[in-house]
Parts: C-alpha cells; sequence; structure tokens
C-alpha cells in the first residue's frame, strides 16, 4: 500500500509506491541494498491499493495527508525493470493512473514505457516522468539497465507525450563532475524541463568525504562550488536547476526538487523542514494535520525517547512542529553545516 516514511519531515512528495520489490538494473551504488537483497524481486503494491489511494483511503502513515498529493511512483525498485514483461503490474497501475488522471511523478531507467501500450496510456496521464541517468562513465555501475545513449533517447520521446519530464543525476559523483556537465547541452536537446542532483553517499570511509550520521558525504563547501558550476550550465542552456541534496535544497530553483511545481493538479506538502528553514512564510497545514494519529510515518525515524513517548495520540502537526525545534533531527538530515 502507499507508504511514506521518514522522508515526509524533508520531501514535498513523500508517499511512494512500489511495483516490485528488488530490481534487475542492480546498480552498484543503490541505497536499497542497505536493507535487503535486490537481486530478490517479487510483486509489491497492489493495484487495487493504489485505487484506494486515489479515492481518499488513508492507511496510518498517510492519514494525515486530506488532499490529491502527487504519488511518487519507484521509490525502492524501478517499475519498468525486465520482469514488468511477465507480470506486467506497472501497466494495471498505469492504467488506473491514466482512467484517473491522477497526478503522479514516476522514475525509472527503463524504456520500456517507449513500448506499447505504455507509451499510449502515458499520453493519457498527469504525470512528471524522471529519468535517472548520470553520465556514461557510470554505465559500468548499472549492469542491467539500459545505456546512457538510449535513456538520452526515451527522455526525447517521452517529452512529447507527458506534461514534463525531468532527468535525474542521481547519485552525482564529484570526480566525474566534467563529463557530467558535458551531458547537459545533450539533455536540453531532449526537450527535458530540469535536471534534479544529488550527491552519492558512501557507507564506508571514503577519501574526500566526510561522516555524517551512518554516511560519508562530501563537504558542503566542496559541493557548493559544484553545485553552482551545474546551475550556471543548466540556466545556460535553458533547462530548471533542482537540489535532491537536502543541504543545498535552497540553492534549488524551486524547493520541490522533483519538478512538478507549477503543474496543474500537483498539490504537494509544505510543511516540512525545507519550508521551515527556507520559505517559512509558506507553510502550509491542512485539517487532517491536526488531527490525533496522523504521525505514524515518524516510526520510521531514530528519535530522542521523549518525542516516541508523544508519538502514539500526537498528530502530524505535533510531531512536525517537535522536529522543527529538534537540533539534533534537523542535523542528521540536512547537514550539521547548516545547524551552526
Amino acid at each position: 500500500m502507499p507508504a511514506c516514511g521518514s522522508q515526509c519531515i524533508l520531501c514535498d512528495v513523500p508517499i511512494r509506491i512500489d511495483s516490485y520489490q528488488g530490481c534487475s538494473h542492480a546498480c552498484k551504488y543503490c541505497f536499497v541494498y542497505r536493507k535487503y537483497d535486490i537481486s530478490k524481486i517479487k510483486l509489491y503494491d497492489s493495484v487495487q491499493s493504489v485505487l484506494n489511494f486515489i479515492q481518499g483511503k488513508r492507511n496510518g502513515e498517510t492519514r494525515w495527508c486530506d488532499w490529491n498529493i502527487p504519488l511518487h511512483w519507484g521509490g525502492i525498485s524501478d517499475p519498468f525493470q525486465p520482469c514488468e514483461k511477465k507480470y506486467k503490474r506497472s501497466l494495471e497501475i498505469l492504467h488506473v493512473f491514466a482512467h484517473y488522471r491522477y497526478p503522479f511523478i514516476v522514475s525509472t531507467k527503463s524504456t520500456l514505457p517507449l513500448e506499447e501500450p505504455y507509451y499510449s496510456l502515458f499520453k493519457k496521464c498527469n504525470c512528471v516522468f524522471q529519468c535517472s541517468m548520470v553520465c556514461p562513465s557510470l554505465s559500468s555501475l548499472e549492469p542491467g539497465a539500459p545505456s546512457f545513449d538510449a535513456r538520452l533517447k526515451m527522455v526525447e520521446l517521452m517529452s512529447r507525450a507527458v506534461p514534463r519530464t525531468i532527468v535525474r543525476c542521481q547519485p552525482y559523483v564529484m570526480e566525474l563532475h566534467k563529463e557530467i556537465l558535458e551531458q547537459i547541452p545533450r539533455i536540453a536537446e531532449t526537450g527535458a524541463y530540469g535536471i534534479v542532483y544529488e550527491a552519492i553517499k558512501m557507507q564506508k570511509k571514503t577519501a574526500g568525504m566526510i561522516k555524517s550520521g551512518a554516511d560519508y558525504i562530501y563537504p558542503l563547501e566542496s559541493l557548493n562550488r559544484k553545485f553552482r558550476e551545474l546551475k550556471q550550465e543548466c540556466h545556460k542552456h535553458g533547462l530548471v536547476f533542482l537540489s535532491g541534496e537536502n543541504r543545498l535544497r535552497g540553492m534549488g530553483d524551486s524547493l520541490t526538487c522533483c519538478g512538478c511545481e507549477g503543474l496543474p493538479g500537483f498539490k504537494v506538502n509544505k510543511y516540512n523542514l525545507n519550508y521551515f528553514i527556507h520559505a517559512p512564510k509558506e507553510l502550509t497545514l491542512t485539517p487532517a494535520m491536526d488531527k490525533k494519529d496522523t504521525c505514524q510515518c515518524w516510526r520510521a525515524m531514530r528519535m530522542k525517547t521523549e518525542t516516541g513517548r508523544v508519538l502514539k495520540n500526537a498528530s502530524f502537526r505535533e510531531m512536525m512542529d517537535i522536529t522543527f525545534k529538534d537540533r539534533d533531527m534537523v542535523r542528521n538530515y540536512i547537514g550539521k553545516e547548516k545547524c551552526k
């Protein structure tokens, strides 16, 4: 069923669905490896659970949301990976999205969306189509995925079919910065709306990186310089620059880093840390956020003992307000540099 975990405190579109668990693209950098063996693929969210959400039914993790928030499709696996040809779970879900014109953001590396009947169904959808692609040199770490050039062609063709296409340069790797810059003009030629960048995180100690929580990440000062170069080059070629990097979210042309801002029907969540820090005047509450037992998504986080005690009967608003005041939690999610 549609789920919402710890991303609710940061993300404007934190409710995700997945057709599958596991992914045969087998990208070596995939964060899901930390949770389970992605080579073991099985069906995940049902068509009925997606339909229930569209029709207004909410579960414990999504009870805080009382409007038609866009769903993010493909959070832990690629919905159009090769097994889709066998199971067709994503095709069934796509039929539902097309019928109801419900807003969604889909993330994929697969070129299957170009095949029929997928392509024709996408033409009927109200969606943002995201293609994950960094640069040709990273292909060696994506053994099961189509080539960079094949994905580039897909972005071009999908740009003719859907309201908006976005390229996800995730994970951004600083050592490949020059090659990543060189892809920007090529991406602009496809008709893509913009590019979202998010830096790689490493589990093991890595030269040039600093420890932050359980990860090793690039120092903010270094990343800031590189991202400014990327932003300048994006603007030079008429692309929107978006930052999926939590520490640099405010650098993006929009705080909604998935690229759906301004599209009809794409009302996002604006009661989160990014708005509290970068645009407090835009913080927006809805009636459901003030109701009790609307914060089960916090169970996915490590919390202070005193925070955990109030979870059972608290509202989404109460928990978010506690988060705003919790410097340790803010530091964990947006970096200690922002907390000085």
